[in-house]
C-alpha cells in the first residue's frame, strides 16, 4: 500500500475504517514501498495513534545496534509518531541476534518502541534467540501461515503456544491465490461466506495467532471483520483438512 498515488486517499479511508470496526492493529515495514506504505499509516492515523497497536519492521541489513536506531528513528518520521507499539525483525539478518536485541533494548529504554520480535524465525532461531541474555522478551513471531501453509503447526506454532508468545500470521490468504480453491468455495458456500473470510476465520480459530490480512479498500475491510464473527464446525473443519492437509512431520519454514 502507498505505491499508487491514485489510490491513495481509497486506501487511507480503508486503514481508517478498519480502525473504526476495531481493527487496530496495523503492520507495515520500512521495506514496504520502500518506507511509501508507513508515510501512508502516517497520514492514514492523523487523529487515530492513540487508538491503534502499530507494528512495524527493521530490515535486516538495517539490524545492527546502531542501524536498528537509525531506522527505527526514519520509520518513526514517516509514521508521524514518537513511537511504535511492537518493533520487528523483518526476517533473519547477518549480524548476530545479540547485537539486534540490544539495539531494541536501546529503543526501549529510550521510549521508542514498546515491545520488539521478529518475523520470519524458524524453530532453531527461536530457540537460539530465547537462550540469548534478554531474549525471552521477544513477543512474537510474524511468520507465513495460512491453509496452504500448514508446516509451522507441527512445531514451531506448538512451542510459541505453550510460551505464550502470539504468532502473527502474514498472509493468510496466500495474496488471493486461495480465493478460487475448489475445496475453500465449497465451504463458503454452505455457510454463506466469501472464501477470504473462511480462510481468515480458519487462522483466527488458533489460540494465540493474529490475522494480518491486507485491505486497501472499505468494502475489503468490512469483509475481513465479518470473518471475526465466522464460527466454523467441527464438519467443516475436517472439510478444510481433507483439502488442506496438516503437516505429517517437521518442515521448512515458509517465506513470501
Amino acid at each position: 500500500m502507498g505505491d499508487d498515488r491514485a489510490r491513495r486517499a481509497e486506501e487511507i479511508a480503508a486503514l481508517r475504517t478498519g480502525i473504526e470496526l476495531g481493527m487496530t492493529l496495523i503492520d507495515t515495514a520500512e521495506m514496504y514501498g520502500d518506507g511509501r506504505s508507513e508515510t501512508l499509516v502516517g497520514e492514514a492515523l492523523a487523529g487515530l495513534r492513540q487508538e491503534v497497536f502499530l507494528v512495524t519492521k527493521v530490515l535486516p541489513s538495517n539490524a545492527s545496534r546502531k542501524g536498528v536506531t537509525r531506522s527505527c528513528e526514519a520509520s518513526l518520521k514517516r509514521l508521524q509518531t514518537d513511537r511504535v507499539d511492537l518493533y520487528l525483525l523483518h526476517w533473519s539478518s547477518s549480524y548476530p541476534l545479540e547485537e539486534t536485541v540490544r539495539g531494541f533494548e536501546d529503543l526501549l529504554a529510550a521510549g521508542k518502541i514498546r515491545a520488539w520480535g521478529v518475523s520470519n524465525l524458524d524453530l532453531g532461531e527461536m530457540k537460539q534467540l530465547v537462550a540469548l541474555p534478554g531474549g525471552k522478551a521477544c513477543a512474537t513471531n510474524q511468520v507465513l501461515y495460512n491453509l496452504t501453509r500448514r508446516g509451522i503447526e507441527f512445531d514451531l506454532l506448538p512451542w510459541s503456544q505453550k510460551r505464550g508468545m502470539p504468532i502473527m500470521a502474514y498472509s493468510p490468504v496466500e495474496q488471493g491465490r486461495l480465493l478460487g480453491h475448489k475445496g475453500l468455495k465449497q465451504v463458503a458456500q454452505e455457510l454463506g461466506a466469501a472464501p477470504a473470510q473462511v480462510a481468515l476465520a480458519w487462522v483466527l480459530r488458533q489460540e494465540g495467532v493474529v490475522a494480518i490480512p491486507k485491505a486497501g479498500t472499505i468494502a475489503h475491510a468490512r469483509e475481513n471483520r465479518a470473518a471475526l464473527d465466522l464460527r466454523l464446525s467441527v464438519q467443516d473443519l475436517a472439510a478444510l483438512d481433507r483439502n488442506f492437509p496438516a503437516p505429517g512431520g517437521p518442515q521448512p519454514l515458509e517465506m513470501l
